[in-house]
């Protein structure tokens, strides 16, 4: 054979298409989590006032929508599976700055209110320690973790799923064998989830709903697997649809079971971890203790993944010198980590846990994931329905509809949540206008 000279062409470096739709499907509810509506459970009983069922398949037809703006707009943009990306190039580079600064605040919720619930959830076990002090060992935790390097397998991550899954499957034995010994239901009981006359408000229904939708976060990262896939523009869509129905049917099931077995929604023990104490009323101590263990074990991997995603978004933002490259685009020599942005992440989960509540966490991460779902669905309406100019139904209803739902779930967010997210954006509007970022087009949003 010849010699390869200096001037034979290299191959060029890329990913293998070897990913099938079951591949991407597990790997959508390894993200999400098969036990993704106990943590808000409490939280959305009572804001909703009893009717989570509802709820959750409300926020699942919003995600739906959403879900297929996502995967079209996989087809147009393989390589940049992002929401900045799709507004940038679809629509403008000042709404794509402003949709990524969103993001960047879901970033750093995810973290704090994952110490929230491992600090309430490590409660249950130690009563005898005071709430500060388990939120300081848990910020400490997911913050030495980071800094260590340690991160969680793939294969960690589908035994995780599978354990969850297992859980899950005997809370419903248990919560069957419960409810079979409770002669005085009747129909109307089994009924009441969905809708009670005594409780139903359209307004606190929404309000629950804006919460719900945390139960659904992390579908849209099915789409950033678009060059690993085989025929990305079939997979990609069926996929990102049929995690959020999968994940739809089953976390309804759950709350379903869930407000059967503890219908009375004002009165939890703690309404951050209102499930354990359903588990509890089914199974006994035995449940209760499986129940509370797994999700803190989840909710520990959760905390330290985002907080290290965080801390990732963050240097790379700065690498590109659109916050202080001087401190957020630095690497640890010996570690090659964001060392910088790890610390200061963890601080901010800290003063976070300490200072909000896990209900005005979740709304102000849910504040700038609904950002970023509308900016999608504006994208897709834009791309085929003005620039394409295609005209059938299955091409515009989806992407309005996801737009004018998920623009109605938003309004919907406590106003808390809404005013501290106005100020968040407000904040990186002036920043934006003092770099110049709201009229760069940055190569990374470039498919």
């Amino acid at each position: 054979m010849p010699e390869e000279t200096a001037t034979s062409p290299r191959p060029t470096a890329s990913f293998r298409r070897v990913l099938r739709l079951q591949d991407l499907i597990l790997y959508g509810i390894i993200i999400i989590q098969p036990t993704a509506p106990m943590p808000v459970f409490g939280v959305v009983s009572q804001q909703a006032r009893g009717h989570v069922v509802t709820a959750v398949l409300i926020a699942m037809v919003a995600m739906l929508f959403t879900a297929i703006s996502y995967g079209r707009m996989a087809r147009v943009y393989p390589s940049a599976g992002s929401a900045y990306a799709y507004v940038t190039n679809e629509i403008h580079p000042s709404l794509g700055y402003l949709t990524g600064w969103s993001i960047t605040m879901d970033y750093l919720l995810n973290p704090i209110i994952c110490t929230i619930w491992c600090s309430k959830a490590a409660g249950n076990f130690l009563p005898f320690i005071p709430y500060p002090l388990l939120a300081i060992a848990f910020a400490l935790l997911f913050t030495v973790l980071n800094l260590r390097g340690i991160e969680t397998s793939a294969r960690l991550n589908q035994w995780l799923v599978y354990s969850m899954g297992v859980v899950v499957a005997i809370f419903f034995g248990y919560a069957t064998a419960y409810l079979l010994r409770q002669p005085h239901l009747t129909g109307i009981d089994f009924l009441r989830p969905f809708y009670d006359p005594q409780t139903f408000s359209v307004g606190a229904l929404s309000s629950g709903t804006a919460i719900a939708v945390l139960t659904y976060i992390g579908f849209d990262g099915v789409s950033t697997l678009s060059e690993e896939v085989e025929n990305p523009q079939r997979n990609i869509l069926l996929a990102t649809v049929l995690t959020c129905l999968i994940t739809g049917v089953l976390a309804s099931l759950e709350v379903y079971a869930g407000q059967l077995i503890w219908p009375n929604f004002r009165h939890y023990p703690d309404v951050d971890t209102a499930f354990v104490y359903v588990a509890a009323r089914a199974g006994g101590m035995l449940l209760f203790t499986i129940v509370n263990l797994t999700l803190l074990v989840a909710t520990v991997g959760s905390g330290f993944g985002s907080q290290l995603g965080a801390a990732r978004l963050l240097y790379g933002m700065g690498r590109d010198n659109v916050i202080p490259r001087k401190f957020f685009g630095k690497l640890d020599p010996i570690r090659q980590i964001p060392r910088n942005n790890v610390l200061f992440s963890g601080a901010l989960a800290l003063i976070g846990a300490l200072t909000l509540s896990y209900q005005l966490g979740a709304e102000l991460l849910n504040f700038g994931a609904f950002i970023a779902f509308m900016g999608v669905n504006a994208a897709a309406f834009i791309h085929y329905c003005v620039r394409q100019r295609k005209r059938a139904w299955t091409d515009w209803l989806p992407p309005a509809a996801g737009f004018i739902v998920c623009f109605y779930i938003w309004l919907n967010l406590s106003r808390p949540a809404k005013i501290t997210g106005s100020i968040w954006l407000c904040a990186g509007l002036l920043y934006g206008l003092t770099r110049g970022s709201l009229r760069r087009r940055p190569e990374s949003a470039i498919s």
